[in-house]
């Protein structure tokens, strides 16, 4: 079956369900917000104790990631995430989800198979071209220097 552009359209159009951007959009920047807020304060927290800004912010990653995880091990994550949409996994809390979640629905099926496997499912790709990614600016990079 070939379609015209105009008629993809059309069927898209009625087939996708409407977003209702004026309720989601001012809850996925508050909760988008509450996250850098939340990354903010422990960076002042790590850095009042005496931790150099790069440490406390790497410290603020694993602080963040963790949380993420733990939200999503208790199925909190998943209902925070509907209610505020990409507020939540915009952020490295939702990198975070992404990887937890196939790792804990999956475990029933063994530590290998299960959880390692369908962990890096979601993010097998995602580090990949990360890391590809960062050498090829980092070449760039040093033959332009």
């Amino acid at each position: 079956m070939k379609m015209s552009p105009e008629e993809y359209r059309k069927t898209y159009k009625k087939a996708s369900p409407a977003s209702p951007s004026a309720k989601t959009l001012p809850r996925a920047f508050l909760a988008g917000g509450a996250i850098c807020a939340l990354g903010q304060a422990f960076i002042e927290l790590y850095t009042s104790n005496g931790i150099s800004e790069k440490n406390a912010a790497a410290l603020t990653s694993c602080t963040l990631i963790t949380i993420g995880v733990l939200l999503t091990a208790f199925r909190i994550f998943e209902k925070l995430a509907k209610w505020a949409g990409a507020g939540t996994l915009v952020p490295i809390t939702g990198f975070a989800n992404a990887i937890a979640s196939p790792a804990i629905e999956f475990r029933d099926e063994g530590r290998v198979l299960g959880t390692c496997v369908k962990m890096f499912t979601i993010a097998g790709p995602v580090l990949t071209f990360g890391i590809t990614a960062s050498v090829i600016y980092g070449i760039i990079y040093w033959a332009l220097m």
